[in-house]
């Protein structure tokens, strides 16, 4: 049998394993915090810039207002964002975070750190990264030809 056709040599497994793998470790540390993965991420996007439109916060996640609605609602039920209309486009939804949001940032962030402080060299984590984002693109580019 061919080296690359082993399930072992396959990229996409591993990848696929790796996923399995991060989305168990995040639902672990997330779960004292009451969050999912996803609105984990809906959060990183707004500590990174506060507040956003659900469209901005949909375009950098990659993710449809209709997925990322339920999300966001779930989030402000449980006090972590706020949404409102714009006051200059009423069509608009402007995503807030809330006291809590802001508070919670340090806690999370030191609780999803260990993953690479504790077990992976930050500069292989960051090696990591860019090959990813290599693969990301490459697969982008294919399936729209």
């Amino acid at each position: 049998m061919d080296y690359n056709m082993k399930l072992a040599n396959q990229v996409c497994f591993s990848a696929y394993n790796v996923s399995r793998l991060f989305a168990q470790f995040y639902e672990k540390e997330l779960k004292s915090f009451g969050l999912t993965y996803s609105q984990y991420l809906v959060l990183l996007s707004l500590w990174e810039e506060n507040p956003q439109t659900l469209h901005s916060i949909g375009h950098k996640l990659d993710l449809s207002s209709n997925t990322l609605t339920p999300l966001l609602k779930r989030l402000e039920q449980s006090g972590w964002v706020t949404r409102q209309k714009s006051d200059q486009d009423k069509r608009q939804l402007v995503v807030s975070l809330t006291q809590k949001g802001k508070e919670q940032k340090q806690p999370i962030y030191d609780a999803i750190s260990k993953c690479v402080s504790e077990e992976m060299d930050l500069e292989l984590y960051k090696q990591t990264k860019d090959i990813m984002n290599q693969l990301e693109t490459t697969l982008r580019k294919q399936l729209n030809k």
